[in-house]
């Protein structure tokens, strides 16, 4: 009996999500950063075994939206309440317990849910333990503890949701690791880059547009795009003398190289769209 399904990953921002989805998938497809709202875009990645096959989908963090850019990601968050077989409610063990059940009830989820309380390792064995018990009294759902960062539980929790997939035939070939393209992945590459060296409102202002993806014989040529919303921000994101874009290119390129396996030779440039996060066209060619 083969089983597969779509599982997704829901909670507030910073709750580990993207996190999550990577220790689950063994590889790094989600961005990660501390900052909240880094993941844009519904990402999926794909686990088969001999016996089943797992869809998984990060979402966005649920927010009250500011924007229009905003207002597409609880879209993305949207459409995957209505198609996951299994739901994924993960919290952070140290936010408020309350407030999230809240949150989980108000999202009227119709699949199998799994609540998932984050970062154990962050907390000694007494609060953790109260935690789980006023968890496990919501009674909407099986509660697994884990470090998604740690790796810890990650097995317990994977058992649980093949318990809960439906049967059926896999979704996709055996070697597929998510549905999105190589293009996708560096773009957010890039932006992670962003998030990591720059403070405040740059990252938020900011996107990716990657505009050629060319495999030469000896290494990938790829020219990418850095869009923000000012003048002040273009200043900032090129540096001194081109600094800083040489620091987000150096560290970008690496971790492009790690994932495709090959030399990359990285041209970025940065343009400036004063309104593109309340722009339906730009959002558009964004791929928002």
């Amino acid at each position: 009996m083969h089983k597969a399904g779509f599982v997704n990953i829901f909670g507030k921002p910073n709750a580990g999500k993207s996190t999550l989805l990577n220790a689950l998938i063994g590889e790094k497809l989600a961005i990660i950063s501390p900052k909240v709202q880094t993941t844009r875009h519904r990402i999926t990645g794909i686990v088969t075994a001999p016996e089943y096959q797992i869809v998984f989908s990060d979402t966005p963090g649920i927010i009250d939206p500011k924007y229009k850019l905003h207002e597409k990601m609880m879209g993305a968050v949207k459409s995957a309440l209505e198609d996951a077989d299994v739901a994924l409610l993960i919290m952070d063990v140290k936010d408020n317990v309350a407030e999230n059940l809240e949150l989980f009830d108000s999202l009227k989820q119709k699949a199998s849910c799994i609540l998932v309380l984050n970062k154990m390792d962050v907390l000694e064995k007494e609060p953790l333990a109260a935690v789980q018990a006023q968890c496990e009294a919501w009674g909407k759902a099986k509660v697994v503890t884990i470090s998604a960062v740690q790796k810890k539980g990650i097995p317990e929790l994977l058992n649980q949701i093949v318990a809960l997939l439906p049967e059926s035939e896999p979704f996709y070939p055996d070697d597929t690791l998510t549905d999105k393209s190589t293009r996708f992945f560096v773009g957010e590459m890039i932006r992670e880059k962003i998030f990591q060296l720059f403070q405040e409102e740059i990252p938020y202002h900011t996107t990716v547009v990657v505009t050629q993806y060319q495999e030469k014989q000896t290494l990938v040529k790829i020219t990418a795009e850095i869009v923000v919303t000012r003048e002040t921000q273009k200043a900032i994101i090129l540096g001194e003398k081109g600094k800083s874009i040489r620091q987000i290119g150096t560290l970008a390129r690496q971790d492009i190289e790690k994932f495709i396996g090959q030399k990359v030779f990285l041209e970025l440039f940065v343009k400036v769209r004063s309104k593109w996060r309340d722009n339906e066209t730009f959002l558009r060619e964004y791929g928002y």
